[in-house]
């Protein structure tokens, strides 16, 4: 049936007064013409009629795993297949007078079916990516980097078997081979095999998640995981630049995962300020009367100050020397309104660690120390809840005739000449 189409074509050519010498050639060169037209015109129609046909059934359906395959392109891609079959089929009639032709257009066909067909499971491997993405899990534990290295084989497959098309080698020839270029291969491939070890401790230990905040100094990275591939890891920072991390930089450096906090009952506040250690001293009559009327205080101080007078009465304290006996200091007076004052803010968690402490002293004064934790955990009214902390605090330690230790300015030391 086949062979009648070129024998019909000849015939007409002879008939009509073409030279002999020359019919074979116009015979192949007008149906080579003629099969490059049809599959145009057929993967012209395999991607118009049938796709868009396809495509009707799928948006009618009312699931939408079938919509990502065809967002993905996954239908319309499997049309470059038809060309590709009916140059492979009327390849011979074609040729048919010019057999050392077909087997080369034989072998262009079976490549460009091949890449094809890895173009085909590419796209539809990321439309399994996209549906893995839907479900609850991928959170937790995406696939993509496991994809990409399924990607990899596919296309070193590929490869391998255009390379034994075009050499005439069988496949299973040249996988023997490649032992003499696998430490090529590893060279090439280092960040890919660097990386699938990092995505799998990654996704096995829990590491890192899409969606969690991490910070990495020595990357400067501090924001929210964005993507998670085989080779590289998306953070985008809080002033919107995206920086792209390599997954073994997540094995091999170190970096700091918020998720712990987000999902804990609150967060932690923990910010100190520096006391000059020539402000502190014994609450004497006159500031303790004052610190008296401080609402937060008043209780404290009276209830001490019978305990003080109590003791040094039972010990016959004598007065005239200041280091005798149970007295108060303006510093540990204020630990105390601070530990109560803090207490009493609605936005810091009861049932957490809270102190109000003093760390080692230093040449800059004491640090003393707010540790506590905020029920507010989103970061802008987190730190707003700590600036007004702090605001306050820095407000009232001159009640307490403290002073907050600074190292001195250029105004302090025009004060000083002046």
């Amino acid at each position: 049936m086949k062979e009648n189409i070129a024998f019909i074509f000849k015939d007409w050519l002879i008939s009509s007064g073409f030279a002999s010498e020359y019919v074979n050639l116009l015979n192949m060169l007008t149906l080579t013409i003629c099969l490059i037209l049809t599959s145009i015109i057929l993967n012209y129609l395999a991607k118009t009629i049938i796709v868009s046909i396809i495509s009707r059934f799928i948006k009618k359906s009312t699931n939408k795993l079938d919509d990502i395959l065809l967002e993905k392109k996954v239908f319309h891609r499997l049309s470059h297949f038809v060309p590709a079959l009916i140059i492979y089929y009327f390849s011979d009639v074609v040729f048919y007078d010019y057999h050392q032709f077909i087997l080369p257009v034989h072998k262009f066909t079976y490549i460009y079916m091949i890449i094809a067909g890895a173009i085909v499971i590419n796209a539809f491997l990321k439309a399994l990516n996209e549906i893995y993405n839907t479900l609850t899990i991928s959170k937790n534990h995406p696939i993509k980097s496991y994809i990409q290295v399924v990607q990899i084989i596919i296309y070193l497959f590929v490869s391998i078997l255009i390379l034994s098309l075009l050499l005439g080698k069988s496949p299973v020839y040249l996988i023997t081979g490649m032992g003499a270029i696998t430490a090529v291969l590893l060279l090439v491939f280092k960040d890919p095999l660097l990386g699938l070890v990092g995505g799998i401790q990654l996704s096995s230990n829990d590491m890192i998640r899409i969606g969690d905040w991490i910070s990495m100094p020595s990357k400067n990275a501090d924001g929210i995981v964005i993507e998670i591939s085989l080779i590289t890891v998306k953070v985008q920072n809080f002033d919107k630049s995206i920086t792209t991390i390599p997954t073994y930089s997540l094995i091999s450096e170190a970096f700091s995962n918020w998720r712990g906090m987000e999902e804990s009952e609150g967060r932690r506040i923990k910010r100190s300020l520096n006391i000059d250690m020539k402000s502190i001293k014994f609450l004497d009559e006159q500031l303790t009367q004052k610190l008296s009327k401080i609402k937060l205080l008043s209780t404290y101080l009276q209830n001490k100050q019978i305990e003080i007078e109590k003791y040094n009465k039972e010990n016959d304290i004598d007065y005239s020397i200041s280091v005798n006996g149970i007295k108060l200091t303006n510093i540990g007076t204020l630990r105390v309104y601070l530990n109560e004052y803090i207490k009493s803010n609605p936005d810091i968690h009861p049932d957490m660690t809270l102190l109000v402490r003093q760390l080692q002293s230093t040449d800059k004064g004491i640090p003393l120390e707010v540790y506590a934790f905020s029920k507010i955990k989103s970061w802008e009214e987190y730190e707003d809840l700590q600036a007004d902390i702090f605001d306050h605090i820095m407000a009232i330690i001159p009640e307490f005739e403290l002073n907050v230790f600074q190292n001195p300015s250029g105004d302090d030391f025009k004060k000083l000449i002046s």
